[in-house]
């Protein structure tokens, strides 16, 4: 288990608040769509004093993000060094987002018990940005890489329906990143980079470290419920319940 994982909760929160209002800045100094939708609803960065505070920030539906990505990018495509369509969304990656992409994925193979010396086939198209994460995360763990799936790999890596399948293990791959983990016990959310909120039933995520094409209080479309029990795997992360629509 990496140490931020079983961080305290009152450290987490003010992490999580340094790295709210620093995206919220950013994104209404680099942003044309923030600086539209921020202002429509008479609210500027400097209202965000508290974590509570994000619901004073206007919410955003999949039909503002589609279509509207390059008025929402915060940087020039100089800046960016990869662009893919994952789940009929355009996705903008600087170096950083790509190196923090692959750190969340390290985590989530490393508590499904994917290890330096695992085997480790990947089926798909690596087109999808998702499965690149996984393949440089395996790299990075020190497993062997196959990348035609084979009958004599340990551990087949599959994308179906927004969905990472390994073993017998699953881990929703939403389009608009890296926001979960199992553990075993259930769904993380990696809170150190998502800031997940309940509305209405419905999960609305922040991130807290996206560069080039920040989400703020986006609206993913499922409806879940947090369970904020301690974990018995020692993770201090919220985890996730997803509910059938």
């Amino acid at each position: 288990m990496f140490e931020i994982e079983s961080i305290r909760r009152e450290e987490l929160e003010l992490l999580q608040l340094e790295r709210l209002r620093k995206i919220i800045d950013w994104a209404y100094d680099k942003s044309a769509f923030y600086q539209r939708t921020f202002q429509a609803q008479n609210v500027k960065p400097e209202d965000i004093q508290s974590l509570a505070d994000v619901s004073k920030l206007p919410l955003m539906t999949r039909d503002e993000l589609v279509g509207n990505e390059l008025e929402i990018l915060t940087l020039p495509l100089s800046s960016v060094v990869r662009i893919s369509r994952v789940g009929g969304l355009m996705k903008f990656c600087t170096r950083g987002d790509i190196r923090n992409n692959v750190e969340l994925m390290i985590r989530a193979l490393m508590a499904a018990d994917i290890l330096r010396g695992s085997v480790v086939g990947i089926a798909g198209d690596l087109s999808d940005s998702r499965l690149l994460d996984v393949l440089y995360a395996l790299e990075s763990i020190g497993a062997t890489v196959v990348l035609n799936e084979s009958h004599s790999v340990e551990t087949v890596i599959n994308l179906e329906d927004d969905t990472l399948t390994y073993k017998d293990f699953k881990l929703p791959a939403p389009p608009e990143g890296n926001l979960f983990y199992q553990c075993g016990c259930g769904c993380h959310i990696h809170e150190d980079n998502f800031l997940a909120e309940i509305v209405s039933g419905e999960l609305v995520i922040t991130t807290l470290t996206a560069q080039a094409l920040p989400l703020i209080r986006y609206r993913t479309g499922r409806t879940a419920k947090k369970i904020c029990e301690p974990c018995p795997c020692g993770r201090t992360f919220t985890r996730i319940l997803f509910m059938q629509n």
